[in-house]
């Protein structure tokens, strides 16, 4: 059977420009950017060893501070964060202070916090646990550090008792941030 020739012509003519309008070259181009912003936390402890020492009257506590700085974004609404601390590496080596067994009741290890905008201090005096985090500061929503960081302490006490056996000892505290 014979085919008229235009109709022949018209489906190669349109096979041809078929293929051509999908992928033009240009001398400009656009694209369109999309991102999703998450809430983010990141800390950094600025005193990596924190010296604890008595000054002035005979068992006195032993004090100290350890600094930190700190970069959070926390969601709008319903976000929050928060700042804890746990002692992870109990003081070493035995015979001296100890937070899960110390060797008179009452010892302690206590902290104090100061944290600055947007962060909220914990208020009064925490005792540091080795079983469970305790809270250092607290975030509300949509809350924003600086680029550089935000920064605060934690001002340590400890109980100074006669029962201590003379010598150095060490213990271990990790800090964690977090956001949503």
């Amino acid at each position: 059977m014979k085919r008229p020739l235009p109709l022949i012509t018209l489906a190669v003519v349109m096979l041809v420009l078929a293929g051509t309008a999908h992928a033009q070259f240009n001398t400009t181009g656009t694209t369109t950017l999309s991102l999703n912003v998450a809430a983010e936390a990141s800390l950094r402890i600025d005193t990596a060893t924190t010296t604890l020492s008595n000054v002035g009257t005979i068992f006195a506590p032993y004090t100290g501070t350890t600094n930190y700085t700190y970069r959070i974004r926390t969601s709008k609404g319903t976000g929050s964060g928060t700042i804890t601390l746990k002692v992870t590496g109990d003081f070493n080596p035995a015979g001296g202070p100890s937070v899960g067994t110390p060797p008179t009741a009452g010892d302690a290890l206590t902290y104090t916090c100061s944290v600055t905008s947007p962060g909220t201090a914990c208020t009064g005096s925490q005792t540091a646990s080795t079983g469970s985090d305790t809270g250092v500061s607290t975030f509300g929503s949509d809350a924003k550090s600086t680029s550089a960081g935000n920064t605060g302490s934690v001002g340590w006490n400890l109980t100074n008792d006669p029962q201590y056996s003379t010598g150095s000892y060490t213990a271990t505290v990790t800090f964690t941030i977090s956001a949503t």
